[in-house]
């Protein structure tokens, strides 16, 4: 008796199925009982905030049974456990007689939550070092098993690590002096004022509206306004050509990709740190891809649509408006990687329309993809697909809570502390109000960026395909501009780096201080500001990451002129008028201002 068929979309597309046998049933049927599944584990999936219980499942259990057949390793752990008791022990007696006694253990230079002067008074001081010395055990009772596979050892670590966040003493009101302190001047208002502000976030959140202030920071007004217009627009992305302000500009104009997973203003946020502007003013003649805010019904839209419909879209778009004229490529993040597989695609037919390509912050070779490598395996994958396949994409509030896992004593616990014990407010900017503008990303889509790219490595190890072709990056022989940031948590910098192992053209590498973010936005005049710069020839030594860093003298400032000087550098001598606006000869007439309307869908 053959199975009923179920009326669903076919699940989880980016499974590679191998053809099996009838004896285990039709195409139909296989794919009915596989959209069961997909079923169970979304609803799962509401429960779990997107994370594979099976996934965490397997990781314990590779380490808890490893380590109970490690008697070596538990007796070092009972021994530490020991000598940390007797190092507690002493430090309370050495307090008990003098009051600067040394702590027995010092928090690691970014964490920030034991700082302030009343940690150092009992009974918050021993509550601190009880607890940092907690943190020390389970760090080295997690790591260092013998026989535990290294993602696993890196889950179960991020995982206990988690675990004992939640019961820091920083975040308890009664255990951490700055609110004690706090509460005793005020009289509780502060927590009377926290509650307010705790009860005015989860409204926000449930009726899915930006955080407080971030309506100060209105896209079009106060963001986002260099003046240009949008000249092209099809269903995924609208094209935003720049007005120019300089009376010639160089040849060759720049085309900007960026990533899709948020709002691309990121390089077009304030006047005054926007780096649209920065190179309009310099005489660059800028357009900019604006990505649509896809829904449930874009689900079926694909990693290769991006690269259709998105770059080589706008790459025709921008030879209509300024003809024989090659284009300095620029992809950020997410953008950057999708940049990348186009020009090895274009290498591929011997399409020569780009003068130049960077890299902001952008993967090539996922081998050492850094944390977000925690929440990416086979089992996280086909869960997060279950998911996708439900909601038909993966919403920005989802992608947002796996980063802020990622840093959770910065963006979750500072918060709660200072937003909610504190009664106080964290003052809102503009690249703040920027990152809770996010975005949805369609479900096949990401199910090919996670699967080909993140799992398989494809586009590094020249087994992507594009048009029946391979993509091959060695294949590129455009300049390469690269930059990677000194504190990425999304895209590391040595994993950036690894575009020197991939590239056989010159690659120009640029290390600045900050972060994923925070280290592109790096203005000119930006205080604090730092960044190294090496250039490596097509058949030069290529150097280990540290050995990079040891050869490369730090600049102070912003790595934005050496970038803009090196655009020009390889543009042609001689500056031109600038286009008009648009190709209206060609049918691109200009169809709004800037920004456009897809950045303003919610």
């Amino acid at each position: 008796m053959n199975a009923p068929t179920m009326n669903l979309p076919v699940p989880v597309a980016g499974v590679d199925r191998p053809n099996l046998p009838a004896i285990y049933g039709s195409e139909e049927e296989r794919e009915a009982f596989a959209a069961i599944d997909s079923m169970a584990n979304a609803v799962m999936a509401r429960f779990t905030l997107g994370m594979s219980p099976q996934a965490i499942s397997l990781a314990f259990a590779d380490w808890g049974l490893h380590l109970a057949s490690s008697p070596g390793k538990r007796l070092q752990l009972a021994l530490d456990a020991y000598h940390k008791s007797v190092r507690f022990g002493t430090y309370m007696l050495d307090c008990a007689v003098q009051h600067d006694a040394a702590p027995c253990v010092t928090p690691a230079p970014r964490d920030k939550r034991f700082t302030g002067e009343g940690w150092n008074h009992p009974p918050y001081r021993f509550l601190s070092q009880s607890f940092l010395l907690a943190e020390q055990w389970w760090e080295a009772a997690t790591r260092g098993v013998l026989g535990v596979s290294p993602h696993h050892q890196d889950v179960v670590s991020f995982t206990v690590r988690q675990w004992l966040d939640v019961w820091s003493p920083s975040n308890a009101p009664w255990a951490n002096p700055d609110v004690v302190q706090r509460t005793r001047e005020t009289g509780g208002a502060n927590l009377v004022k926290g509650f307010h502000n705790w009860v005015e976030d989860a409204s926000r959140q449930l009726g899915d509206q930006p955080p407080v202030g971030a309506e100060k920071y209105e896209v079009g007004e106060e963001v986002a306004v260099t003046p240009g217009k949008v000249v092209f627009r099809n269903h995924l992305i609208e094209l935003i050509q720049y007005a120019p302000s300089t009376e010639t500009v160089e040849a060759e104009p720049v085309l900007i990709v960026p990533a899709w997973i948020m709002k691309y203003y990121i390089l077009d946020l304030s006047p005054h740190n926007s780096l649209v502007k920065f190179l309009v003013d310099k005489g660059h003649t800028v357009f900019c891809i604006s990505w649509r805010n896809v829904t449930a019904e874009d689900r079926d839209l694909s990693l290769e649509d991006y690269r259709r419909l998105g770059v080589m879209a706008a790459l025709d778009a921008v030879n209509q408006i300024v003809p024989e004229q090659k284009i300095h490529a620029t992809g950020y993040c997410l953008g950057g990687t999708l940049l990348s597989l186009a020009a090895g695609a274009m290498a591929e037919v011997g399409d020569e329309r780009l003068a130049s390509m960077t890299l902001l912050a952008a993967q090539t070779d996922f081998t050492e993809p850094g944390e977000l490598e925690l929440f990416i395996d086979d089992s996280e994958v086909a869960f997060l697909e279950s998911m996708m396949w439900e909601q038909g994409v993966l919403k920005g509030s989802q992608m947002a809570g796996t980063f802020q896992l990622l840093r959770s004593n910065d963006l979750i616990w500072s918060r709660l502390i200072h937003d909610y014990l504190m009664g106080e407010r964290m003052p809102m900017f503009d690249l703040m109000a920027w990152n809770a503008d996010s975005t949805r990303m369609p479900y096949q889509m990401h199910s090919d960026y996670l699967r080909k790219l993140f799992l398989r490595n494809d586009l590094a190890t020249g087994r992507y395909i594009v048009d029946g072709r391979p993509v091959a990056i060695q294949n590129i022989r455009v300049p390469l501009f690269a930059v990677g940031t000194e504190k990425d948590h999304v895209a590391p910098w040595r994993s950036v780096y690894k575009i020197h192992n991939l590239a056989s053209t010159e690659v120009t590498f640029v290390l600045t201080s900050g972060g994923h973010n925070a280290g592109i936005v790096s203005e000119p005049g930006h205080k604090g500001r730092s960044f190294r710069k090496r250039r490596t020839e097509a058949h030069g030594e290529c150097h280990s990451p540290e050995e990079w860093v040891a050869l490369t003298e730090p600049q102070e400032g912003s790595w934005w002129p050496a970038w803009e000087a090196w655009l020009s550098a390889h543009s042609d001598a001689d500056r031109v008028q600038p286009p008009s606006m648009g190709a209206p000869s060609a049918g691109l007439f200009p169809l709004e201002d800037a920004p456009g309307s897809y950045v303003r869908q919610r």
